[in-house]
């Protein structure tokens, strides 16, 4: 079924709009893409952010293993470096702190009708990207590199089965999302 999936286009296209779709809804639900909610997580006094997507992070993590584990998917994980890390969440965390959104809450917000993630988020994406995208030539030569760790993943790295780090991973995890709910944070 996914081979058919994935060697059809279209069906990939309409797949990845459902999802998006009840991705935004959730978003939108959780209160994700609401500016105040944005603010007290950079504040640190509001953590709904944060608890959502570590709800995200464990039920991923979980059920894309266990797919991998049953032989269903197969993992292709991307090349990475301190360079990349470092300007992207530079990059990341500037957007994030000047606008109050992230590219998947401002979606979110552009589908609530907020003026603010329409002309300033996607503005910003667009022009963000454009930037980066006549600007990668040159970084990709330099800083971009620097410190390159190649298509490693933890269980690689530690040579250990993944099991052995995805359930402590999601154990802690969970622990620090029943604490933070606990806190009342």
């Amino acid at each position: 079924m996914l081979q058919t999936i994935r060697s059809h286009r279209r069906t990939q296209l309409i797949l990845g709009l459902i999802v998006g779709f009840f991705f935004g809804f959730l978003l939108q639900r959780g209160a994700a893409s609401e500016h105040d909610v944005i603010l007290g997580q950079l504040l640190l006094t509001d953590f709904t952010v944060v608890k959502i997507m570590l709800s995200a992070v464990i039920t991923g993590m979980v059920i894309v293993h266990a797919l991998r584990s049953l032989g269903i998917v197969k993992l292709h994980p991307k090349p990475g470096s301190v360079g990349t890390s470092v300007i992207g969440g530079l990059l990341f965390g500037v957007g994030f702190a000047v606008l109050g959104y992230c590219p998947g809450t401002v979606v979110a917000g552009v589908g609530q009708g907020a003026l603010d993630a329409l002309f300033g988020g996607v503005t910003g994406i667009l022009i963000g990207s454009g930037l980066f995208a006549a600007a990668y030539p040159r970084l990709a030569k330099g800083i971009l590199n620097k410190g390159y760790f190649g298509q490693v993943t933890l269980p690689e790295l530690f040579k250990v089965n993944v099991w052995v780090v995805v359930i402590p991973v999601a154990i802690l995890l969970t622990a620090l999302l029943a604490w933070l709910e606990s806190a009342g944070l």
